[in-house]
């Protein structure tokens, strides 16, 4: 059986994803699809994830960060692919 290809992605949302309970909603998220990483808000009022997982997972994650939980307002999802995987184990909240 091959080896599932692991892939490691910076993603920053934009828009109003503060207050909204977007980082326990996207722990939710990733945990449920398998992915480890982390989720922090950032001080000019993002969010940033680091993320890693197989291709699969990591798409259905993004389509659900373009989204975001009910109270939020994405308006913009930046994704960035690094080529270095940092083997996370869980994926936690940062603060």
């Amino acid at each position: 059986m091959p080896e599932i290809k692991k892939l490691h992605k910076n993603i920053t949302i934009k828009g109003h994803v503060q207050g909204v309970g977007f980082r326990y909603t996207a722990r939710t998220m990733a945990v449920s699809l398998g992915i480890k990483g982390f989720v922090k808000n950032t001080y000019d009022g993002n969010v940033y994830i680091e993320a890693e997982g197989t291709g699969i997972q990591l798409t259905h994650f993004i389509e659900w960060c373009k989204k975001g939980p009910g109270y939020s307002d994405v308006k913009e999802v930046i994704v960035e692919n690094s080529a270095d995987l940092k083997e996370y184990r869980f994926f936690d909240i940062r603060h």
